[in-house]
């Protein structure tokens, strides 16, 4: 007989979702195959869900509250482990989700401030820029990239590495004082135990990162890397590993010439004094 997983409910909120679907089931002395019965699965299915190996649809997740005789139980810790994505073009929609439950990201940009650092006049001024956005849009969009800003926050937060060119410092999204209020938001954000911001300088004269923007992350309970490439008219997202792979090498060529975080961070006070 194969040995079940201990999963401990107090690691993440993953770890209590699958603990206690196995709870509930154990409470009706089910196995697994009976509890896969009553909602169409196989017992296997089920001991992915319960060994954390497979993410379950909600639709599955409240069939399985019902079977068990539960109300939203499972359901509520199913979306407290997998929220849903902020709002955002459909393009972005499947990539957002994805980086929920990222245990790691990895980003460059070349031209602007990183969309999770964006404060809401820098964000907004980035975004209604874009051909065709009605208001509607764009509030949904704004809204969506501020609540990405809560990925640095709670039991769950991915480490985040972020590389950003240093010209993105200097370049204008709106008067002084706002391009003052971002980078002391940059500077803030910085001190976050689990963020780390380099700055690639102009004397690097480095070239690898110039085509696009793009973002790595590492999933949460293991598996290959996926990455999210900005390019025109809208970004993909990226799983072909030979592909990956290239990203990765770059992004490390990249990361060789950047900054230590406290120089990167003098240069921000630095660019931060000649806005005021």
């Amino acid at each position: 007989m194969r040995r079940s997983i201990e999963i401990n409910p107090e690691e993440s909120a993953h770890h209590r979702f699958a603990y206690e679907l196995r709870r509930q089931r154990l409470r009706l002395g089910w196995t697994q195959s009976q509890l896969g019965r009553r909602v169409a699965a196989s017992g296997s299915y089920i001991g992915m869900i319960e060994s954390l190996k497979r993410k379950p649809p909600l639709r599955f997740i409240e069939a399985c509250d019902k079977a068990l005789g539960l109300t939203n139980i499972l359901r509520d810790l199913h979306l407290a482990a997998w929220p849903p994505p902020p709002p955002g073009p459909p393009h972005f929609r499947d990539w957002a989700a994805t980086e929920q439950q990222a245990s790691a990201i990895q980003s460059w940009d070349p031209l602007l401030i990183p969309g999770i650092f964006q404060i809401e006049p820098y964000a907004r001024r980035v975004l209604e820029d874009s051909p065709g956005i009605t208001p509607e849009e764009l509030e949904e969009r704004i809204t969506g990239r501020l609540q990405r800003r809560a990925l640095r926050e709670g039991e769950d937060a991915p480490v985040i590495l972020s590389l950003i060119d240093e010209s993105v410092l200097h370049r204008p999204m709106g008067d002084p004082e706002m391009m003052c209020q971002q980078l002391s938001h940059l500077l803030e954000v910085s001190q976050h135990p689990a963020v780390t911001i380099q700055v690639v300088p102009y004397d690097a004269y480095s070239a690898a990162g110039l085509l696009s923007p793009f973002t790595m992350f590492e999933p949460r309970h293991g598996g290959p890397y996926t990455v999210y490439v900005e390019s025109v008219p809208f970004g993909r997202t990226l799983g072909d590993q030979t592909m990956v792979k290239q990203i990765i090498r770059r992004y490390d060529a990249l990361r060789a010439v950047a900054c230590p975080q406290r120089q990167s961070i003098k240069i921000i006070e630095d660019v931060m004094s000649k806005w005021t």
